[in-house]
């Protein structure tokens, strides 16, 4: 570090009141910024819990459906078609929807019910305790052991129940990688005994879950589904599809680009003021590190420092401070819904940046019109 550099840190941590009030507004404003942004991430994460859980490689839906929780039933015929077209390996059906379940005590609890291909089973959870083969048992279920378990009264291997008036027996519990968004119980069984023991509308199949036999086939599938009336997404087509579902078709993605922009404003007003104040404060040191030699350019630079320096003190200590409130909840709240991805990380760091570049430029208006003649006649 260079002697104007030295300098210029010296001058910040001087004034111990003002360097405290910018790295706290800084602070703050990144910790707003990420818990907001990690909330929304969270949710969109967890919305797509069915699509990262079966881990299928292609989708095929209605057109009209935008999210996993919201099928539309396609015929039958629709499954023949896929299962006959070249490139796939092989098709499955696959059923979501929604049960209530009549516990022994005589409340009634809302369920997610999937159904899984009677023959392959596939998208079928981890089996934590029991076996996956008892699912073929007469009124056989598993339960998901996640955060909404206990809502069912955390029931063991060998407990039943009612859903929608059908005999239910809980045969094995599973472990799913990521839980459901709305706090809702699921339940896994075979596609028939959902089909059959569920009210369902004339058709039955909620999605085609298609493996193909190479990445070089999907654009041809997608194709032949379209010739069908149907749509064929890969799983990743299909998050996308469900992520922009909830960013604009929504008012969440709204309000959270909203509560994120005024953390970003508050930041931006309480550092802009701050660095001011501490730039007026200082002035008659610029002017006299000015009239003994030192160039704008260099003067610009300590600003330029200075700003940094109570920026990344700031993003350090945001990331740090919402980090672990997010890490606490997940703690005290099983199904908390908050992530903190690169995205948020990037997005908090070029916010503080435009932060740091506003207080910068504030200050650098006011040290490069400096003269030093009024500094010295002071």
């Amino acid at each position: 570090m260079n002697g104007l550099l030295r300098i210029a840190l010296k001058l910040l941590l001087n004034d111990k009141g003002k360097f405290a009030t910018l790295v706290i507004g800084i602070t703050f404003s990144v910790f707003l910024m990420m818990q907001m942004t990690s909330m929304f991430s969270g949710i969109l994460y967890q919305s797509a819990a069915n699509i990262v859980n079966v881990g299928a490689r292609m989708w095929v839906m209605d057109p009209a459906v935008q999210t996993p929780q919201n099928s539309i039933p396609m015929p039958n015929y629709v499954l023949d078609s896929v299962r006959s077209i070249p490139g796939v390996k092989f098709a499955v059906p696959f059923y979501v929807g929604a049960g209530l379940v009549k516990l022994n005590d005589g409340t009634y609890q809302s369920a997610t019910i999937i159904g899984l291909d009677d023959a392959s089973l596939f998208g079928r959870p981890t089996i934590i305790s029991g076996s996956i083969m008892d699912i073929y048992q007469n009124n056989a279920f598993i339960m998901v052991k996640d955060a909404n378990y206990a809502k069912l009264g955390s029931p063991k291997i060998g407990t039943s129940f009612e859903i929608n008036d059908h005999r239910a027996v809980v045969v094995a519990l599973a472990h799913t990688p990521v839980p459901g968004l709305f706090g809702l119980p699921t339940l896994y069984t075979t596609y028939n005994r959902a089909t059959q023991d569920l009210p369902s509308t004339r058709y039955l199949i909620s999605y085609i879950l298609v493996q193909p036999k190479s990445t070089q086939n999907i654009a041809a599938i997608e194709q032949q589904v379209k010739q069908l009336g149907y749509l064929a997404l890969t799983d990743q087509q299909f998050i996308t599809r469900n992520d922009r579902f909830y960013e604009f078709q929504t008012g969440m993605g709204t309000n959270i680009l909203i509560m994120t922009l005024i953390s970003f404003l508050v930041g931006l007003s309480i550092a802009g003021e701050t660095f001011y104040m501490f730039v007026l404060d200082n002035l008659e040191h610029f002017g006299a590190l000015k009239a003994i030699g030192a160039k704008s350019g260099e003067l610009i630079q300590m600003i330029v420092f200075q700003s940094l320096v109570v920026g990344f003190l700031g993003f350090g200590f945001g990331v740090l401070l919402s980090s672990t409130m997010i890490a606490i909840a997940k703690l005290k709240i099983a199904n908390y819904a908050a992530m903190v991805t690169y995205e948020n990380l990037f997005l908090a760091f070029i916010m503080v940046l435009i932060i740091s570049a506003f207080s910068s430029y504030i200050g650098i208006r006011k040290v490069i019109r400096i003269d030093p003649f009024d500094v010295f006649r002071g």
